[in-house]
């Protein structure tokens, strides 16, 4: 009997290990997916940013350009420089509704280096 009751206990744990990683699975898979922002020598893509309000995001700012990009927001109190070639991850807190304002600092003359963020 100890072999039959050892293998139940083991049934048991891969049980309890299979749920577990399911439930783990799901709570990621319902998280916010990170957004991204792409900075190219002064043309942001997307310029306009859709985000849940009351919910925190992760922002992937990425620039594919071939000189350094500043991401910089006053309202939101943000100022990131990004290396060409490079990604950098900012988490914003959960927000109110509203629009934020950003600029790709470096090109800020450029109509196409201006962005908002909507929290709707």
């Amino acid at each position: 009997m100890p072999h039959s009751s050892n293998i139940l206990c083991r049934a048991s744990l891969m049980a309890a290990l299979c749920l577990t990683g399911s439930i783990g699975i799901a709570a990621a898979a319902n998280a916010a997916d990170p957004v991204v922002i792409e900075f190219n020598d002064g043309v942001i893509t997307p310029q306009t940013v859709n985000l849940a309000a009351g919910q925190e995001t992760t922002l992937v700012l990425r620039n594919s350009g071939a000189s350094a990009a500043e991401f910089e927001s006053k309202q939101l109190k943000q100022e990131k420089v990004v290396a060409p070639g490079a990604d950098l991850e900012l988490t914003l807190p959960a927000l109110p509704a509203g629009s934020y304002e950003f600029v790709e600092e470096f090109h800020e003359d450029q109509p196409s280096a201006r962005g908002v963020i909507v929290v709707e």
